[in-house]
């Protein structure tokens, strides 16, 4: 796979923690969500980022690449 950006989409607002676990990740909130984007190494490092997120408790609506 190799480094390659991604975006994370989530409902709602992210708590201080969750923002803290994301820090080296660009943090937009357009209304209703949170958007997450940032560079992933590799397949692991991208299961990694989804369990942070269910670990956090938050809802991921949609992952994509970014072109």
């Amino acid at each position: 796979m190799g480094t390659r950006r991604y975006e994370f989409r989530v409902d709602g607002r992210l708590s201080e923690e969750a923002r803290s676990a994301f820090a080296d990740m660009r943090i937009t909130e357009p209304p209703l969500q949170t958007v997450i984007d940032g560079e992933v190494l590799d397949e692991s490092h991208l299961h990694g980022i989804i369990a942070q997120f269910q670990t956090l408790g938050v809802t991921v609506v949609s992952v994509h690449p970014v072109p």
